[in-house]
């Protein structure tokens, strides 16, 4: 298996933890910073996890 489809793939699993951390709210409370903070850290590691998976590739 190539190792650039296996970074895209890592990507995707990512890009799919920040969007059910960043879904995930209180309901009184809302989100909190840290769980923001969090899906933001994840959505960046996944963008650069895809981006060098594509290049990768390339």
């Amino acid at each position: 298996m190539n190792f650039g489809i296996v970074l895209m793939v890592l990507g995707g699993f990512l890009l799919g933890g920040a969007y059910s951390i960043f879904r995930a709210d209180h309901d009184a409370k809302g989100r909190t910073g840290v769980q923001v903070t969090f899906a933001v850290v994840l959505l960046a590691a996944a963008v650069l996890a895809t981006v060098s998976g594509v290049l990768r590739l390339v």
